[in-house]
């Protein structure tokens, strides 16, 4: 019997998830460093179109196998959209004003909000009544975690709708991937959302005036290269690869770790509170993730494998269809 983890036993959805837990954790530093020496919306844009026409460059050196339709091309795009024009790029803007640990701890609410998108929307894996605690835990943790920039208002409050912006749109953009199976390689699909992401960041830039405000200097250049080879080549693409490997919630429990590396690293080198209240808060909010995806795990169904006569406990896809 092989072994599984979190569904497959393809050793290489391990890697993927250990480069998602550890990798993104680090990125929100990487964008705190960079966002306050350039402008947000043309600094993650330059990132995603460098990221992806690296991408395309590599999928056409190697031969691999393009999208075979115009539908395949714009079901990336509109992956990228959600995901990095929408998710990351409101995470980027939001860190304007909040810090990286806090804007991490707010990203773990990913798996609750999809959670909620596949068992609203039709043809996904519902959840039972611990679900539905665990969502009214983990949202209780948000709401304790909000309640001083809520009370100060201000540009904190900006950043903090902004980052709950940011998870709403990625766990979008999450589940829709994970329900539209297109053709061609991985890493040609991966290059169209990275392209198309990043072509609407880099418009929103232009269209903002952020162009007077970009100099370039050695803290820039240092976080736009970590960001484009670790957070968008290693760490994107591993998130791509597990999307299609399992279930978007079992993908999204990277979400447990990064916000412990970000916290630690943004208080390590940046020097950033940790107070008590955050540190509840992430309970909380990490507790209400467990039970959602207790509730999930649950759903499990029972099968029977008549080639091995084993019996093997099986999650499947959550409603992947074309």
């Amino acid at each position: 019997m092989k072994r599984e983890f979190l569904g497959s036993s393809d050793p290489r959805v391990l890697i993927a998830y250990i480069t998602v837990c550890i990798v993104w954790g680090s990125t929100y530093l990487a964008i705190r460093v960079g966002v306050t020496n350039l402008p947000p919306a043309l600094f993650a844009g330059i990132r995603f179109i460098i990221a992806g026409l690296i991408l395309l460059a590599f999928a056409r050196l190697r031969g691999m196998k393009m999208p075979e339709t115009w539908r395949d091309v714009m079901v990336s795009a509109i992956v990228g959209i959600f995901l990095l024009f929408g998710g990351n790029g409101l995470v980027v803007w939001a860190e304007q004003w909040i810090t990286s640990g806090l804007a991490a701890l707010l990203i773990a609410t990913v798996p609750l909000n999809m959670a909620m998108l596949d068992t609203l929307i039709p043809g996904g894996r519902g959840i039972d009544r611990l679900g539905w605690i665990g969502l009214l835990v983990g949202f209780s943790g948000v709401a304790l975690l909000m309640s001083p920039g809520i009370k100060d208002g201000g540009n904190n409050l900006t950043g903090l709708i902004g980052i709950l912006s940011a998870s709403f749109l990625w766990a979008c953009g999450s589940v829709y991937s994970s329900r539209r199976q297109v053709t061609g390689s991985i890493v040609y699909n991966i290059a169209i959302q990275s392209m198309a992401g990043g072509l609407a960041l880099t418009l929103t830039g232009l269209l903002a005036g952020e162009t007077a405000l970009f100099h370039l200097n050695t803290a820039g250049i240092g976080a736009l290269f970590y960001l484009i080879v670790f957070g968008s080549l290693a760490g994107y693409s591993a998130y791509i690869f597990i999307l299609k490997a399992m279930p978007p919630a079992k993908a999204a429990t990277y979400a447990y770790v990064n916000p412990v590396v970000a916290v630690f690293l943004g208080y390590i080198i940046l020097g950033e509170p940790v107070t008590i209240r955050m540190l509840v808060a992430a309970v909380v909010i990490l507790g209400g993730v467990v039970l959602v995806q207790m509730s999930r795990t649950k759903k499990a169904v029972l099968d029977v494998t008549e080639d091995t006569g084993l019996v093997e406990l099986t999650t499947g896809p959550a409603g992947r269809g074309s």
